[in-house]
């Protein structure tokens, strides 16, 4: 119950439509803020030099969290993981203006934390959400990945 109030509320302070509306480019400039923790990286190609405290951030918008191979995340984030939190342009501006409540609500366990600062994005919190977007593969090729991983995986007869 708590996890649906804290969710509604926090998308009837950021509409749908401010998420379509956002400007990539303008968004560059507000993930300035996110680059001392967080680098955008393509295996080599890196598009956005950044710190390592965070995980990359390329292709996190369609992608579970803490999905990043090889990075250690926190209790709170393995716990929301678990319950199939996926990352999309409003939850993780959300988790980005307030992790620990996020992660309290989302949970429904008052005792867990986030390690991320929290951060106040104002009007370029929907450019930052398009910019991450433009960083990310888009749900379909996430979809078709997903199948040609389940293929390759899977016994043939």
């Amino acid at each position: 119950m708590n996890r649906t109030i804290f969710l509604t509320a926090a998308l009837a302070l950021a509409p749908l439509t401010a998420f379509a509306e956002g400007d990539a480019a303008k968004g560059e400039r507000a993930f300035n803020r996110c680059k001392s923790c967080h680098a955008i990286a393509d295996g080599d190609n890196v598009i956005v030099r950044g710190g390592r405290t965070g995980p990359n951030l390329y292709g996190v918008i369609g992608q579970p969290a803490a999905s990043v191979e090889g990075f250690r995340y926190s209790d709170g984030i393995k716990t929301a993981a678990e319950a199939g939190l996926v990352w999309d342009q409003e939850n993780i501006l959300t988790y980005a203006e307030h992790p620990t409540n996020f992660l309290r609500e989302l949970n429904g366990d008052d005792s867990l934390r986030s390690p991320m600062a929290p951060q106040r994005f104002g009007d370029a919190g929907a450019d930052l959400a398009a910019f991450l977007a433009s960083h990310s593969p888009a749900p379909a090729e996430n979809a078709e990945t997903e199948a040609e991983a389940t293929e390759e995986a899977a016994p043939s007869e």
